[in-house]
């Protein structure tokens, strides 16, 4: 600090002229005021640790001392004038304030314990000003040079991504919680589940096994979806999006807040599919028409209307769809902030992880970071993310196709941040190309049994469930829809074979 200009009550230096005329928000009382209290009571700096560091002080001397105060506290040492006094003996700042004597007149000067807390929040409050002050600046500086490598775009996503860091500093609610509320918590969670006769915590998928074996999609989940090319890994994922997005509905929440009561607001990152592509699939489910047909537009009348039918009727359908290529992670995250913030969000699909870059130069631990980085999202944002997976191609030498979680691809990182781990296999896939020759008999007529056998259906293998069992769950699969439905089982047929 600059020359002291004046002395406050207290008998502490004021501001100085500079400080004065310097449009920065901030307090230099408080921030005396709290110093005293904390020399004068060590037991005050764990009050206001979770709020403020050293770095939130304005004053630099104020923010040394804060800085020597906490490292000692922090080893079970007296902070105290006596005691920081050889650490600030020789320092500039301080002998400009009076030296060592300074901190004896904090201390004298210093406030009651029960306002301490109050103090540091203003002290945050204004350095969270200074902050955006300072961000805004920034951004104003960037905008006006004309620079090829950074577009505006680009800009608009560094910008937010700065503001978020912002906003996460000094969340004082976070750390340990009382038992009774992580129990109030559970409660409600359980209460929930009982109102819906579903018996469902979660998100239902739409498909019954499905959430029977999961119980639902649970927010801040991440669930993997994994298998290989073909088995359907997309198909489930518009289908479960399709699901969710059509049981749409908005209330009243049992904790009183407004939302959605069945179904949600889901975003659908598609990093290998155009939107269109994705559509296309999603109506051909809804409309009963083979995707292949409406590729090349040869649907009869009928099926055309149909197909004109299903697209009204999901208009309005609360499904978003971005299918940005190559997407980093921390861009992703960035736009399902802003999905929530403008449209809400409950359910967030992202095809596929290995489509997403990191900023890691290893390969594996970019996958670590892209992984950990969606279960970062669910967390935040508190909605479950499902997060579609390639598996690697030692499936295909084994004898058995069924995958396994050691078949991740890339980075066992995936496994571990995982919640729910769930591979999609279709035997039939398989054993259709191990069609034998014609001219053997008896070994085509086994073959033809077994494909009957299989004909559509698919497995769900539920490799790993933090919250439940794992196991398998079977669905049908009707390809020329891309549709995955409940599997009707012998006993749930109706006199016509039809489902109830």
């Amino acid at each position: 600090m600059n020359e002291i200009s004046s002395i406050n009550q207290s008998g502490l230096p004021a501001e100085t002229e500079a400080a004065q005329s310097d449009p920065m928000p901030h307090s230099i009382e408080a921030e005396q005021q709290l110093l005293g209290a904390i020399l004068t009571n060590n037991d005050i700096f764990d009050r206001v640790a979770s709020i403020i560091t050293a770095e939130h002080f304005y004053d630099p001397v104020h923010a040394r001392i804060y800085e020597i105060a906490a490292a000692r506290i922090a080893k079970n040492n007296l902070a105290s004038p006596v005691t920081l006094k050889a650490f600030l003996e020789d320092d500039d700042g301080l002998k400009e304030l009076g030296g060592p004597a300074y901190l004896a007149r904090l201390a004298g000067a210093a406030i009651s314990a029960f306002a301490a807390r109050d103090y540091a929040q203003m002290i945050y409050d204004m350095a969270i000003r200074r902050e955006l002050i300072g961000l805004g600046n920034n951004i104003s500086t960037k905008a006006q040079k004309a620079d090829v490598e950074l577009e505006p775009k680009e800009q608009i996503v560094e910008a937010e991504q700065a503001l978020y860091k912002l906003s996460e500093q000094g969340q004082t609610e976070r750390g340990f919680v009382s038992f009774l509320k992580a129990v109030t918590g559970a409660v409600n969670t359980a209460n929930a589940a009982y109102q819906r006769e579903g018996g469902l915590a979660g998100i239902s998928t739409g498909l019954i096994d499905m959430d029977k074996k999961l119980g639902g999609l649970h927010p801040s989940d991440l669930l993997i979806l994994a298998g290989r090319p073909s088995m359907g890994k997309t198909s489930l994922a518009t289908n479960i999006a399709f699901n969710v997005a059509k049981a749409y509905k908005r209330g009243t929440r049992p904790d009183g807040t407004e939302g959605a009561i069945e179904g949600g607001v889901v975003g659908f990152y598609s990093l290998e599919m155009s939107a269109e592509q994705l559509a296309a699939r999603i109506l051909s489910e809804a409309a009963e028409v083979p995707s292949e047909q409406i590729r090349r537009g040869d649907m009869t009348e009928t099926e055309f209307r149909r197909f004109v039918d299903a697209a009204k009727a999901l208009e309005a359908c609360p499904l978003y769809i971005d299918d940005t290529p190559a997407l980093p992670i921390a861009q992703l995250a960035a736009r399902a902030r802003r999905l929530k913030r403008t449209h809400g969000l409950d359910l967030l699909i992202i095809d596929y992880l290995q489509l997403c870059r990191g900023t890691a130069e290893n390969r594996v631990q970019e996958i670590g970071e892209i992984s950990m980085g969606m279960k970062a999202i669910a967390k935040e944002l508190n909605i479950p993310v499902v997060a579609l997976s390639q598996l690697s191609r030692t499936v295909e030498s084994r004898d058995d196709k069924r995958p396994q979680l050691s078949d991740l691809r890339e980075s066992g990182s995936i496994e571990q941040d995982a919640d729910v781990v769930m591979f999609v296999f279709r035997e039939e896939y398989y054993v259709e190309r191990e069609k034998p020759s014609d001219e053997r008999l008896e070994e085509i007529a086994a073959w033809q049994e077994r494909m009957e056998r299989l004909h559509g259906k698919a497995e769900v293998i539920v490799g790993k469930q933090r919250h439940g069992p794992i196991g398998t769950v079977e669905l049908s699969f009707e390809g020329q829809f891309t549709r995955f439905g409940n599997l009707v089982k012998p006993w749930q047929q109706d006199g016509d074979g039809g489902e109830f």
